[in-house]
């Protein structure tokens, strides 16, 4: 059925493209896909040229509600909710071995897999992640039950079988041919789905626990059928230390040798990226996955998004859970103004030795709410390869949208109504956005919508 929405919209262009329609309409092909967008005032001249709407379903958003893209989430572990908050006090590679892998390890149990991402689905879909690159475990199988429970619930989503051959604990490792067998298979398995929503994507954990044989074969599987590609790189300083002594180059020459580099490619963190690894990152193409909630919980670092995007480099925002605590790409994006807040600090600061204050000039301009929404919805869908299908509101791009109501709990109380009359239609709806983002949460996004389908319905209480 076609749908045409009338009301407030907001989308991106770009890092510093921020558009909004406080008087607008979308119309919605029976396909799920956007024909057109436009005022309001246009639309009737609109619908003599387009009599096949005249029976569309009609959404009229309130005077409180607005629509915006679905958000992206580029970087999630979806075994590792079963854990959300432990071990937030470890650093990385100590939090691995005391939660991560004996959690991950269970997986090999289908019934205790099936109950677990139900649940992930359903609150990452609550929280409004209308695409999400999830991480699965060494399993199979149970990866496979991932992507069915994604494709029941109606999210987007690219899902990968973790490949790690090497340096995990003896109950959860791989040999390099299961390893390589099992992701063969589990291609397969997602391609039977006949899906657009659900894709394959290639999972080395990352270089650490992947030799270089295993890395490389898996860059020749994603090669030779054209698929996406995540892991992790340079998130905290032990870790590229590591992998310095270990390879004897760059994070990122490891990656680029076994051809796992590539414009489909997205890597998790980039904290401690060098000058010759971004510019690297840039030439392929490759994507990072910021992911300020684990980088601060587990001590990773503080990454200076602004440099990698200045630079050429495409950035996403992910959860990261389990090592951020958070399924909401929301939260993320506080978490990510707060990093880039504290960047301008420690770039402005200068405490002496003597406990005086030196305050450095510099040019240094933090990110804003409008950067972290194009971040959350279409840098994410870039990052991932898939803004030509979903990100914004451009014609030809398949609807994939929130519905936000701004009276629900726990923004009603601060929406001042005798105030409304006295600002401008554009004032208001960016201070409409601006509260959703700062103070809101997963009760304010009213409706889901994955490809033009109503995946989530909130009730108003």
């Amino acid at each position: 059925m076609t749908q045409v929405f009338f009301g407030k919209i907001i989308h991106t262009k770009s890092f510093d493209e921020f558009e909004i329609c406080t008087n607008g309409y979308i119309a919605v092909d029976e396909a799920g896909v956007i024909f057109a967008i436009g005022q309001e005032s246009e639309f009737a001249t609109w619908l003599t040229k387009n009599a096949n709407y005249e029976a569309a379903q009609v959404e009229r958003l309130t005077p409180d509600q607005f629509l915006m893209p679905g958000f992206v989430d580029c970087h999630i572990h979806a075994p590792q909710v079963a854990q959300i908050g432990l071990g937030l006090d470890m650093p990385l590679l100590e939090w691995l071995n005391t939660y991560t892998f004996p959690l991950e390890a269970q997986f090999n149990d289908n019934k205790f897999a099936t109950k677990v991402y139900a649940k992930v689905v359903e609150h990452t879909i609550k929280a409004g992640t209308t695409l999400a690159s999830y991480f699965g475990t060494n399993h199979k199988q149970s990866t496979v039950i991932l992507a069915k429970e994604a494709l029941r619930q109606g999210q987007r989503a690219l899902i990968g079988k973790v490949c790690s051959n090497f340096n995990c604990p003896d109950f959860y490792v791989e040999t390099t041919a299961n390893s390589l067998a099992d992701t063969k298979k589990f291609i397969e398995e997602i391609k039977d789905l006949n899906s657009e929503l659900i894709k394959p994507t290639i999972t080395p954990r990352f270089a650490i626990t992947c030799t270089k044989e295993l890395m490389t074969k898996l860059g020749e599987i994603a090669k030779e059928n054209r698929l996406h590609i995540q892991s992790h790189i340079s998130e905290n300083v032990s870790e590229v230390q590591f992998i310095k002594s270990q390879y004897k180059c760059s994070y990122a020459e490891v990656y680029d040798s076994t051809g796992l580099l590539t414009s489909k490619t997205v890597m998790a963190h980039g904290v401690h990226l060098e000058d010759a690894e971004i510019e690297l990152l840039r030439k392929r193409g490759t994507s990072v996955a910021h992911c300020p909630a684990s980088n601060t919980m587990l001590s990773s670092g503080l990454c200076d998004v602004v440099r990698l995007i200045k630079n050429g480099v495409k950035v996403g925002i992910g959860t990261d859970v389990s090592g951020g605590n958070s399924m909401s790409i929301q939260d993320a994006i506080l978490r990510t103004l707060d990093v880039s807040h504290h960047l301008e600090f420690v770039k402005k600061q200068d405490i002496k030795g003597n406990g005086s204050l030196n305050v450095r000039q510099n040019s240094y301009r933090p990110i804003d709410y409008k950067n972290a929404i194009y971040l959350a919805t279409l840098g994410g869908a870039e990052a991932l390869s898939l803004s030509n299908v979903c990100g914004n509101f451009m014609p030809g791009k398949e609807f994939d949208a929130l519905i936000v109501d701004t009276s629900v709990y726990p923004l009603h109380n601060y929406i001042a109504d005798d105030d409304k009359g006295r600002k401008s239609a554009e004032l208001q709806l960016f201070e409409m956005v601006q509260k959703f983002i700062y103070v809101g949460d997963d009760r304010n996004i009213l409706k889901v919508y994955v490809k033009g389908k109503q995946i989530k319905n909130n009730c108003i209480c």
